[in-house]
């Protein structure tokens, strides 16, 4: 989907329609290498020590093919205003395959 690079629209901040400039955002957050459940975790653990079942730790990784992939990626709209250069997000993400921006003439 192809966004324009300037549009007119309420600016929260200056209480009126400014010409405001777009911009996009990635929406991906990465987790801590060290937060409770995450991989790096359980390997300085030792994995799951003792006797008995590994659990998740026993079954071999996923192949490829069997994993699920999005089509679609959550693309997230910043708005720049250009009077106060204060910057907003958007209330919704947009659905699409690839978002970019259009190019002028």
């Amino acid at each position: 989907m192809k966004f324009p690079k300037k549009t007119r629209r309420y600016c929260p901040y200056c209480k009126k329609h400014t010409e405001q400039k777009i911009g996009i955002v990635s929406p991906i957050i990465k987790r801590g290498a060290l937060k409770y459940g995450s991989m790096q975790r359980a390997k300085l653990r030792g994995k799951a020590r003792g006797y008995g079942n590994w659990g998740r730790y026993s079954k071999p990784a996923i192949s490829k093919w069997k994993r699920k992939t999005k089509s679609t990626k959550k693309v997230v709209l910043i708005y720049t205003c250009q009077e106060c250069k204060k910057s907003a997000l958007a209330k919704y993400g947009r659905r699409s395959s690839r978002g970019q921006l259009k190019e002028e003439k």
